[in-house]
Parts: structure tokens; C-alpha cells; sequence
């Protein structure tokens, strides 16, 4: 179940989508939960 988890966290772990950005009353500028594999671990 740990590689199921770690690709979860790797599909989270994107920046968001360029169209998402252009949509018009849009107010997301960046993931704000990006995680750098470094700084912080999962935790499991």
C-alpha cells in the first residue's frame, strides 16, 4: 500500500494546470502545497 500512497502524493505533488491560470475570475497563482522531497517527508 506504500506505493500506492507515494504515487498518490506524486500526482499531488504537480504545479497546477497552465489553463487553470487563465481562466478568467481566477485567483490561484501557484500549488500552494507543492512538497519538495527534501524539505519535507510524508511522514510514513
Amino acid at each position: 500500500m506504500i506505493k500506492k500512497k507515494l504515487a498518490k502524493k506524486q500526482r499531488q505533488n504537480r504545479p497546477i494546470p497552465y489553463w487553470i491560470r487563465m481562466r478568467t475570475d481566477n485567483t490561484i497563482r501557484y500549488n500552494a502545497k507543492r512538497r519538495h522531497w527534501r524539505r519535507t517527508k510524508l511522514g510514513f
